[in-house]
C-alpha cells in the first residue's frame, strides 16, 4: 500500500497526540487513506502501575494488522507534588527496611540462644523493642520459624564506607547472611552510580553514633521541646529543613525534630518526654550522625541522593547515612 506524503504526516500527528494520551479529531482537510479503530485493552495482562506511573496499550486497528502503542501518564505535576510522592515512598521504604533489620536480627537471635524468650534474654529483648516500635507481632513469629528453617545461616552485620560526590562520605550498614553477596551487590551500585569504595574507618570518623528519639514538628512547640529536652540531658536537639516548596501541610508525616541523646541518658530522655505527654518515635537501636556536616553544591546533592536511593533498595542493606548537608 503507497501513501502520500499529506497522509504519512496526518498519520505522524495522530500518533503524537495518541503517545501523550490525547485524542483530537484530524483536521478534515487530512484524509487517512485506511481507517483506523482506537480502543483500550483494561485487561490485567496489559496494566502496567507503580505508586507513580500507569501505563496502558493503546492497539490502532487498520483492515490488515493491529499495532499497539504504549502511553503513560505524567508523574507528577509540579516539583512539590513531587516532594510529597517522594516523601511517601521514603516512609514506606524506610518502614519496610526497619521490619527486615528486626527480623533479621530475631533469625540470629534464634539461631543462637534459641526460640523461648524465657531463657533467650536476646530475643526477649527484641520482642520488647517490636512493641515500643510498634511493629507487628508477626513478624517475630514469622522470622522465629524462619530461623529454624534448613539452611537459613545467622545474620553477620558489615559496615561498607563509601565516597559521594563533592567529598561527602556514606556510611552503609549491612546485616546479611551472605557477605560475599552484599559486598558484590554495594560495589556495582556504588560504581554504576559514579561512588568509590573507601577503606575501613576513613569516613566513620566523621560520624557519631547516639540514641535518637524523632518528635513530629507538628506534635509540639519548638521552644517547650528545647527546654524539656536539654534540662532532660538531651545532647542536641537536630532541626529539620525547610525549602520553599514545603509547607506546614507537609510536615505532619515528613519534617521531625531529632533529640539526640547518649545511650545512658536515653530512658531518661524517653521517660521525660513521655511525661510532658510528647508523642515520639524511638529509634531502631542507634543512628550515625555526622559531627561536621559538608555543603556541595545541587548537583552533586541530587547524585548522591541516587546513589543512596540505590543503595537502600538492596535487601540486604538496613540503613545508609551521609555527612551531607541538606
Amino acid at each position: 500500500m503507497v501513501y502520500s506524503s499529506s497522509s504519512i504526516r496526518a498519520f505522524g500527528s495522530l500518533l503524537c497526540r495518541i503517545s501523550n494520551g490525547v485524542y483530537l479529531k484530524p483536521h478534515h482537510s487530512c484524509t487517512l487513506r485506511s481507517v483506523f479503530l482506537l480502543s483500550w485493552n483494561f485487561s490485567s495482562s496489559s496494566w502496567y502501575s507503580s505508586s507513580d506511573i500507569k501505563v496502558l496499550p493503546l492497539e490502532l486497528q487498520s483492515s490488515n494488522s493491529v499495532r499497539k502503542i504504549w502511553t503513560s501518564s505524567h508523574l507528577c505535576m509540579g516539583r512539590r507534588s513531587c516532594k510529597i510522592a517522594g516523601r511517601k515512598t521514603a516512609q514506606d521504604l524506610k518502614k519496610a527496611k526497619l521490619y527486615s533489620k528486626i527480623g533479621k536480627e530475631i533469625v540470629s537471635a534464634v539461631k543462637k540462644g534459641g526460640p523461648s524468650p524465657i531463657s533467650n534474654t536476646a530475643l526477649a529483648a527484641l520482642i520488647e523493642k517490636v512493641k515500643e516500635l510498634d511493629i507487628p507481632k508477626d513478624i517475630v513469629d514469622r522470622n522465629v520459624k524462619r530461623a529454624s528453617e534448613k539452611g537459613q545461616e545467622a545474620f553477620i552485620e558489615k559496615i561498607y564506607e563509601v565516597y559521594g560526590y563533592g567529598g561527602v562520605g556514606i556510611i552503609i550498614e549491612v546485616l546479611t547472611d551472605k557477605v560475599n553477596r552484599s559486598v558484590a551487590a554495594v560495589r556495582e551500585v556504588v560504581k554504576d552510580n559514579g561512588g568509590k569504595m573507601a577503606d575501613p574507618g576513613s569516613i566513620m570518623f566523621k560520624f557519631q553514633r547516639a540514641r535518637v528519639a524523632n518528635v513530629k514538628v507538628t506534635d509540639v512547640d519548638r521552644d517547650q521541646l528545647l527546654t524539656i529536652a536539654l534540662d532532660a540531658g538531651a545532647e542536641d536537639i537536630i532541626e529539620p529543613s525547610m525549602d520553599e516548596y514545603d509547607t506546614e501541610a507537609d510536615s505532619s508525616e515528613s519534617r521531625v525534630y531529632k533529640v539526640v541523646s547518649s545511650a545512658e541518658n536515653y530512658p531518661v530522655i524517653l521517660s521525660k518526654l513521655q511525661e510532658e505527654g510528647i508523642k515520639f518515635k524511638p529509634d531502631n537501636g542507634s543512628e550515625l550522625l555526622p559531627t561536621t556536616p559538608i555543603e556541595v553544591d545541587d548537583e552533586a546533592m541530587e547524585l548522591n541522593k541516587e546513589l543512596m536511593s540505590k543503595l537502600l533498595e538492596l535487601d540486604d542493606v538496613d540503613a545508609v547515612y551521609t555527612d551531607q548537608k541538606y
